[in-house]
């Protein structure tokens, strides 16, 4: 059976995971590939590269290097997708590569020694290295998202809505569960105000 750590780190992944895709639903095809300036990246641009990095790290990252021969990281970084449907493919394989090796760990797992260019990580230190690394790019894709929709859904508590939130949430008694549980129910409604990760 997974461990208290494993489970709270699916779940954080599924959330940000459902954030991105919660921001790809609000957005019309073009602002998935507009660009701010030549330096910066786009949504799909983002997605290319968080889904090469999955691809990479992920793929047999028992027995062979996180980085993978394969790879051409410079190339996730050329703004060459044509379609929301192209782009929705490489997220889709990206994070069910990801997150099916995750699924598939044991506690004794956690400890074992892997790879990323040459330099080794114990498993848990590689899954905090995504934990940090995959929301910040899904910060960026929420970002872009927020300045290209024309309106947006609130992804979290809406603004003046804080005090009324906390006062249902301490209406209830005092119970343990991941933060993102009710957030991850299926057709739960983001607007009715999520706590922030």
């Amino acid at each position: 059976m997974q461990n208290d750590f494993l489970k709270s780190a699916i779940s954080q992944f599924e959330y940000y995971k459902l954030l991105g895709e919660k921001t790809l639903d609000q957005l019309p095809d073009e602002a998935l590939f507009w660009q701010y300036n030549a330096e910066s990246n786009s949504i799909a641009t983002l997605i290319k590269h968080l889904w090469g990095n999955m691809m990479s790290r992920w793929t047999d990252f028992r027995t062979t290097d996180g980085e993978k021969e394969w790879r051409d990281r410079d190339g996730e970084f050329v703004d060459d997708l044509q379609s929301r449907a192209e782009l929705l493919q490489k997220w889709q394989e990206g994070w069910s590569v990801f997150l099916e090796s995750l699924k598939s760990l044991q506690d004794d797992d956690l400890t074992q020694l892997i790879y990323i260019r040459n330099q080794g990580h114990t498993v848990l230190e590689a899954i905090n290295r995504q934990l940090a690394h995959y929301p910040y790019h899904i910060g960026q894709i929420v970002f872009i998202g927020k300045m290209q929709a024309t309106h947006w859904a609130s992804l979290s508590i809406p603004k003046g809505q804080s005090q009324s939130f906390n006062t249902n949430k301490f209406a209830e008694p005092k119970h343990r569960e991941h933060f993102t549980d009710e957030f991850l129910k299926p057709d739960q409604p983001l607007s009715e105000g999520h706590p922030k990760p």
